[in-house]
């Protein structure tokens, strides 16, 4: 266990050498658990000084430990590290996780899963939404337990969201390729219809204005490399920008070998910023400056906004989540 950080269950569940589960039913004094497993769990939880979430305990041992998890199924690296990020904070607060996937969001599909939800006894429900569709599909739905969705922002109440400041993030992002001395910065951008891009559109289009230049229009469409690369070979054959900000580190890769097999040389003839920090973007080619999510404090906070709620309490309507850039050798000063 890091000294930096106060004790979690997954410590007391490796101390005394059993599952969360039961560290779990000890806390909550099931009756299913033997002695001399109980007296292990215990003296586990007095060597490393653990205290569980008051909140946590609440839920558990008053409700059914359960939470629903709702999301796209996207095995895009976002959605897929939020999900991970939930399940590996409910884990570590010894919950339960109902997941649910849907591929469209029609008002229709959202009520049927969420009142399978409620069938199950769940306390609560994640909500991972990613577009417009799926934010109007939650709100039109009664829920009897409290929801938190990630992603959107300025929900009405009860609604609470926690979500990646992707706005700042992108400002984040420009903001170092304006210092290095860029004043034609492209936006290689996610398809609009996702709120994440919509956010690292706003926060590039801001971030150029804020230092008084005109931006071009931004380059939409999907979040793949194969794209990056086709955009990447357009930008070559028209006249590239000397930076160019990407929405995610995909479609940076795909620019990175339009740019090789071009003879371009990054960041000599032209910047690439990505975002998410995907792993082995420091093993690009070169490694690549890009914007970290931090994906387990989101998971942490969801949970801890969700819990809080069910609790009684009343946590903020919407939190984000500050993203950092992580500066490799993508990036550098526009030739003269």
């Amino acid at each position: 266990m890091s000294s930096t950080r106060p004790p979690v269950m997954s410590d007391v569940a490796a101390l005394a050498g059993v599952s969360h589960q039961t560290v779990s039913r000890v806390l909550n004094d099931h009756p299913s658990v033997r002695p001399a497993t109980r007296r292990r769990v215990l003296d586990a939880v007095a060597a490393l000084g653990y205290r569980p979430n008051l909140a946590a305990r609440a839920l558990v041992t008053r409700r059914s430990g359960t939470i629903g998890v709702l999301s796209s199924g996207s095995a895009l690296f976002g959605p897929t590290s939020t999900l991970i990020a939930i399940e590996n904070a409910a884990r570590e607060l010894g919950l339960f996780v109902s997941l649910a996937t849907l591929p469209a969001w029609s008002s229709d599909d959202v009520a049927s899963v969420l009142e399978h939800f409620m069938t199950e006894g769940v306390d609560g429900v994640v909500v991972l939404a990613a577009h417009d569709d799926a934010v109007e599909a939650v709100r039109s739905f009664a829920s009897p337990v409290p929801v938190v969705m990630v992603g959107p922002m300025a929900l009405p109440a009860p609604l609470r969201s926690v979500a990646v400041d992707h706005y700042a993030g992108a400002r984040q992002a420009v903001r170092h390729l304006l210092d290095l001395g860029h004043r034609d910065v492209l936006h290689l951008a996610g398809p609009t219809d996702w709120l994440d891009a919509r956010r690292r559109i706003e926060g590039w289009h801001d971030e150029l204005a804020a230092a008084g230049i005109e931006s071009r229009e931004p380059s939409t469409g999907d979040w793949s490399a194969d794209r990056g690369y086709a955009v990447g070979r357009e930008l070559v054959a028209g006249g590239p920008p000397t930076a160019v900000f990407a929405a995610n580190d995909q479609l940076a890769l795909g620019l990175l070998r339009a740019f090789w097999e071009a003879d371009l040389r990054v960041p000599d003839d032209v910047s690439v910023v990505g975002f998410d920090d995907v792993d082995g973007s420091a093993h690009f080619v070169p490694p690549l400056t890009t914007v970290r999510q931090d994906f387990g404090r989101l998971g942490e906070r969801c949970l801890q906004v969700l819990l809080e709620t069910i609790a009684g309490g009343t946590p903020p309507g919407s939190e984000l989540i500050p993203t950092s850039l992580v500066v490799r050798g993508s990036t550098g000063a526009p030739r003269a």
